[in-house]
């Protein structure tokens, strides 16, 4: 699946787009070096295919290519974050 990102005055998402609609998204806000992730959402249909670690996994990968740090208010984005040790790189 491909994630796509929009950003517009400092608040932004990543996110799965079918049929012209979003069916996921992790939308974040930006604070000076900061990507603050407050929340990650999964359409029904797409439950169960770890297209919300596909979401969290391109917000890391944007946050080492910009040199940002990731806060991730998100129960869900700190949940995999905290799992999964190649992503810990990037916390605040």
């Amino acid at each position: 699946m491909k994630v796509e990102r929009e950003e517009k005055n400092n608040r932004g998402a990543f996110y799965v787009e079918k049929d012209g609609h979003w069916v996921a998204e992790m939308a974040y806000g930006m604070s000076g070096d900061q990507m603050i992730i407050y929340h990650t959402e999964v359409s029904n249909e797409l439950q169960g295919q770890h297209v919300g670690m596909q979401l969290v996994r391109a917000g890391v990968e944007y946050a080492r290519a910009n040199h940002i740090k990731i806060v991730p208010l998100c129960p869900f984005a700190k949940a995999i974050i905290d799992k999964v040790e190649e992503f810990q790189d990037v916390l605040a």
